[in-house]
């Protein structure tokens, strides 16, 4: 079963639909105002402004917003009070220049390395020197960060521009809640005589179910085929499947997921801990099972994919696991999701 927001993907529109729903909503402030004019009205002014230590500008600017709203609670929610001409930074142009010339020359150089530079040229130039902080925000506030940015060209020798895709990510806190709401994906890379073999894994994070199949290519086109291979023998379907940024799960593999109607999630770049159930699983195949049969990977992937299965079968149906209370995912998904029994909980290795 897979889950899909009306508003997936429309840039905006929740963050609207925040505004409306907060312009719907009465403002507890707002009704305490009203709860102050109507006093105001019924009392008078010296009453209120003693009761409530409201002045009389204040109260008749409520009035008048009240009446200038046709009587509408939300004219009385109080307004920013955000100034409308805020201050800007001003540095001597000197200090702005010797930023941007260190920039210049070392592209990389972030605010704390920029600091004891900046601090002994403003000392021989009798300068006051910005904070660490401020440097930041100085080139922050710059268009182009103060530095030069590496130009790119095709083949035809134009230049490139740098096209940033944006990829749907995990969300913050989110918890499967039944088998196929969220699989974990990964790859294991081994090398041996400059010689490339890889193992595509995957987990399902809700029962611990995990699949892992041998090849020889890193391309999209074998996780494809794994995916293929994921749909035919786990017992329930696919909601949602996250993966890293890596080139394998990008191309045919999403444009499968796509065909499928599965949401693809991808982790941020250099954060693993996103995917944290796939990469423990790594290790687990790893060191229970690749570690000990290298040989064949290298040399007969046939035979190390069929015993890779039977080390499979007996993970899912016998491996005791914490997450479980001591049971196997196939004992948990029989106790707890018997809709999900099928073939394999009588496969005979």
């Amino acid at each position: 079963m897979q889950y899909q927001h009306v508003g997936y993907r429309i840039k905006g529109l929740y963050r609207l639909g925040a505004y409306a729903l907060r312009w719907g909503m009465p403002n507890p402030k707002a009704q305490d105002r009203l709860k102050i004019l109507r006093f105001f009205e019924k009392h008078g002014l010296h009453a209120t402004t003693d009761a409530y230590d409201v002045s009389r500008r204040t109260l008749y600017r409520w009035k008048a917003a009240w009446e200038a709203g046709g009587g509408n609670l939300v004219t009385l929610a109080p307004q920013s009070c955000a100034p409308k001409r805020r201050r800007s930074r001003t540095w001597p142009e000197a200090v702005i220049a010797e930023i941007r010339r260190l920039r210049q020359a070392h592209p990389n150089l972030g605010k704390g390395k920029l600091y004891p530079l900046l601090h002994d040229f403003c000392e021989a130039s009798m300068l006051s020197c910005p904070t660490e902080s401020t440097i930041g925000r100085i080139i922050h506030d710059a268009p182009d960060r103060l530095r030069r940015t590496p130009v790119r060209l095709d083949p035809k020798g134009r230049p490139k521009t740098r096209r940033r895709v944006e990829r749907a990510r995990k969300p913050k806190g989110f918890a499967p809640r039944f088998p196929g709401h969220l699989i974990a994906l990964d790859t294991v890379e081994r090398l041996k005589d400059g010689v490339r073999r890889y193992v595509l894994t995957m987990t399902d994070v809700h029962s611990r179910f995990s699949l892992a199949l041998g090849t020889v290519s890193h391309g999209s086109q074998a996780a494809r085929g794994f995916l293929t291979l994921i749909r035919v023998v786990f017992p329930a379907p696919i909601a949602v499947a996250l993966s890293d940024n890596g080139s394998e799960f990008q191309g045919m593999f999403a444009q499968s997921l796509k065909a499928e109607g599965i949401i693809h999630w991808h982790t941020y770049p250099k954060t693993p801990k996103m995917n944290a159930h796939a990469e423990r699983f790594n290790r687990t195949v790893q060191e229970d099972f690749v570690d000990y049969h290298e040989d064949l990977l290298f040399e007969d992937m046939t035979a190390f994919n069929d015993q890779l299965a039977d080390w499979l079968i007996w993970f899912n149906r016998d491996r005791p696991h914490y997450a479980h209370g001591q049971r196997s995912p196939l004992q948990y998904l029989i106790q707890h999701h018997p809709e999900c029994q099928r073939w394999w909980t009588h496969t005979v290795t």
